[in-house]
Parts: structure tokens; sequence; C-alpha cells
């Protein structure tokens, strides 16, 4: 075995059960758990994806994608494979949906590499980076004593006891609410009030939140459920910038691109509950800049990946009236 996973509970019989996810997955001798990435071997849980890599870039930090945390740096990205959770329309099912080749490292290296790349942080991405809750752990704990920010792009299925923990070193979040109703959730293999509390949690520690919701048609595109979802989120605070990507067909699903229409009217109806709204992946710079709400000042304009800062100064607050527009690291 190469290394023993975190929160788990044996049972009788050589079986046990895992506590990271709200899945709680029951395995028996030799069982890997839903997400693909757990094993029971020989009554202790062993951890498949340690410190193995799928996936790695040095990406700018808007693809994300976080837009109010160190805008216009890149970042090195890293993932493994697994999910736990079964979206049918997944955009990164290559690596999510099954167990893709991988490089090993050690985090120690990958802080290196890091380094040797002049990315002043680690964003763990690609897939959901909590079933590879022990490599995560200790990575983030090696880049933060190191003086490097460890940034997540989750969907938030997580229990809290490790949550509380990871926290401890992870300095920004991208989280993907789904949906904002129980039904749609477990459709998708995930748990609404699961995510809802890890938002909540990663704002009450004053990590940086953004929230990402991919609309999907026919699945997530009902207006007075996201009218619900975004009357949440500004409950939370109203400055928690809120992300609405465009769907496009993959995996399993095949429904026609999401409307460009309906993206801009959801965007309108976001608008009057949340200070900071983007449409992605509609490549249209009208819905991708940041405005102060205080004072209108334009603040960053993004074209794509091209970013540029006009109206804020070196501390991330408005240059014209002082408001706090992105958090700075």
């Amino acid at each position: 075995m190469q290394r023993m996973a975190l929160y788990f509970s044996t049972l009788d019989e050589n079986k046990i059960k895992c506590e990271l996810c709200p899945h709680h997955c029951v395995l028996e001798d030799g069982q890997v758990g839903l997400c693909l990435a757990r094993r029971n071997q020989g009554g202790v849980m062993e951890a498949l994806n340690y410190g193995e890599i799928t996936s790695i870039a040095l990406d700018p930090i808007e693809k994300k994608p976080l837009f109010h945390f160190n805008p216009s740096e890149y970042i090195l990205s890293v993932g493994t494979f697994g999910c736990n959770m079964k979206c049918f329309f997944c955009q990164n099912w290559e690596i999510s949906q099954q167990v893709a080749p991988t490089k090993r490292v050690s985090p120690q290296q990958l802080v290196s590499i890091a380094q040797s790349r002049g990315s002043r942080g680690i964003a763990y991405t690609y897939n959901e980076p909590f079933i590879w809750y022990e490599f995560v752990l200790d990575t983030s704990r090696v880049a933060a004593k190191e003086g490097l920010y460890n940034a997540l792009v989750t969907n938030g299925m997580i229990e809290k006891e490790p949550l509380k923990l990871l926290l401890q070193s992870i300095h920004a979040v991208n989280i993907d609410l789904k949906a904002f109703d129980e039904r749609t959730y477990a459709r998708l293999g995930g748990d609404l009030k699961t995510v809802l509390n890890t938002i909540e949690m990663c704002v009450k520690a004053n990590v940086h939140v953004e929230i990402t919701t991919l609309i999907v048609p026919q699945v997530n595109d009902d207006l007075k459920l996201l009218e619900e979802e975004f009357r949440w989120i500004a409950s939370l605070d109203r400055s928690i910038p809120l992300h609405l990507s465009r769907y496009y067909p993959s995996y399993k699903y095949n429904a026609p691109a999401t409307s460009p229409a309906f993206l801009i009217e959801a965007y309108n109806l976001a608008k009057k509950y949340l200070d900071f709204v983007y449409i992605g992946n509609l490549w249209d710079p009208e819905y991708e800049k940041t405005v102060c709400p205080d004072c209108g000042t334009l603040s960053i304009v993004r074209r794509g990946y091209e970013v540029q800062i006009v109206g804020l100064d070196t501390e991330g607050r408005c240059s014209k009236c002082g408001r706090k527009i992105v958090r700075i690291f």
C-alpha cells in the first residue's frame, strides 16, 4: 500500500466506511469507492491517487475562474483522476470519470516546480481536488510554509471535519454550485446541503470565495431556482463573485449549448443581488469586466485571458473611491 488515506472507520468483516464526503462509501476488501480514488486494502483505506498527476500547466488565474484574487497572474495548476459526482455533462470527463495515465510527484517536488516556473501559488483543479485529499493537504502545507498560496477549484462535496483541517492552508476557492435544488443534485450524484455548508465554511474561514454555476439546458436553467441561488449567495456576502458559465455538449449530454440570451437574462437577474457577476465561455468583454459597485469606475478589463488592470491600486482597491475590489496575496 502506497499511502493510507485519512477519514475512514472500520466495520465488521474487514469492511471500512469512507468519511471524507457525504457518500460514505462502505467498501469490502479490495473494493474502490465511487470516486475511483480510495480503496479498501486489507481493512485500511488506501489513497490510490496520492501524488498521481494527470494534468499540469501554468494557467492564467482567471481560467480557474478566479477574477478577484491576484488578477492577471499565472498559477501552476494540477489535477489527478476521479470525482465524487457523476455529472453526465462533465467538461473534464476524460480524467474525472475514469482512471487516466499519471506521473508521480511528491509535495516538495510540486512546490519546487511552481517556484521554478515563477508561480506564486498552486491550483488544485481539472478534476475534483477533495478526493485527492491527502496529497492536497500535504502539498498545501509545504507550499504555505514556502510562502506560496493555494487555490481549490471544487464541487464542494466534502464533510465538515476534513474541510476544516484543509482550510488552514487554503487561500482561495472556486466552488461549483451546480444547481439550487436537491433533486438535481441527486441526479448528478451530489448533495446540495453539503455544498452550501462548504461555501459557508470557506466564507467564515476568511478564504477568498468565488462561485461558478454552469448553466445547462433542461438541467438547471430555471430562473426561479437561479434567483433563489442568487439571494442565498447575497445573504452570505453580496460581494462574492459569481460566474455563470455557458455549457457546451460534452460526455453523455448532447443538448445544444446554452443560449446567450438566457445567460444574459440570468446575468441581469443576478446583478440585482450581487455586486460582481460574470458570464463564462461567452467571450464577450462586456460580461467579463469588473466595475466598482460603489462609484462605477472600471477596474479590470478582460478579453478572454488578456487582462488589463485599469482602476485599482496596489492593494486591490478602487483607485477612485477606495472600495475593496480584489484580494492580493
